[in-house]
Formats: C-alpha cells, structure tokens, sequence
C-alpha cells in the first residue's frame, strides 16, 4: 500500500498529513511553525543601516554620512522564511529516504512553493503527483480532502 504525504504550506507554517489510501481520513504527522513570521522585524534584525557609521567616530563632525547605497539580497524576514522552507525540504527527504510515504502532494503559497521547488531534492520531486499553487494550512483536514478533489477533476 502506498501511503500519500499531503503537504500546506506558507512562510510561517507547514502540516504534513498522511494519507494510507484515496478513501481514508488524513492523519496529521508534523505541524512545523515558523515563529519568526509573527514577530517583527526589529526582534529578529538588530542591526542599523544607515547614516550613523561615523557619527561617533574620532574624527566626527557631528553630521549624518552619506548613504552608502548598500541594500542586503534579503529582508531579514525572508532569510528566516528561506530557512523554514529548507527545513521542511530536509524533514521531506528524510521521511522519503525513511518510506514514510511514496506519493507527495504540495500546496502551498506561492514564495514558498517556488523556494520548495528549488530546495527539494530530486528523490522527493520524482514523488509529487500534484502541486497547488494554494496556501491551505488553516484549513481543516476535512475541507482539505475536498479542496484536492476539487483541483483533481
């Protein structure tokens, strides 16, 4: 029997449900919850950008430098959403590489289903029978079946 891992995620949450075969309940097997996306960005980023590098230097004349026009390749949100997305990429391979499941179903939020998409390994990619571009984690087990029904027909 092949059993299906059913996966909704976004940038702060992912549920992972298996699913024994078409007509059984799902079974809720790890809710992971990223709880730097609900805090602000002041809690995760202690840095300063901006004009106070040299404001308290020797040579200092009292006034603001320049902007020096430097801009990181990432929000610090972001890099912690990227980081969530790449746990949830591991807790898959391992549970592929364990046979915890054979079949995988994705939906979620659009960032997080194009950082999944570049993260997963080809094992786990191989076993996607189908991908929804839908962030569906507060759904309920139930209204989800009835959801992936949907989107199958």
């Amino acid at each position: 029997m092949q059993t299906t891992w059913i996966v909704t995620a976004n940038n702060g949450r992912a549920r992972i449900y298996a699913q024994k075969d078409q007509n059984s309940a799902l079974l809720e097997v790890e809710d992971m919850v990223n709880p730097t996306q609900r805090g602000r960005v002041s809690d995760i980023d202690t840095d300063q950008l901006g004009q106070l590098a040299a404001s308290k230097s020797i040579k200092s004349v009292g006034a603001a430098t320049q902007p020096s026009g430097y801009e990181p390749n990432q929000t610090p949100l972001e890099h912690q959403a990227e980081l969530f997305v790449r746990s949830l990429a591991d807790y898959l391979l391992q549970g592929y590489t364990q046979n915890r499941y054979q079949n995988l179903i994705l939906a979620a939020g659009p960032e997080t289903l194009g950082q999944l998409r570049k993260l997963l390994d080809k094992q786990v990619m191989n076993a996607i029978t189908q991908e929804l571009n839908k962030d569906y984690t507060n759904v309920s087990p139930h209204d989800l079946l009835a959801q992936l029904k949907q989107h199958q027909t």
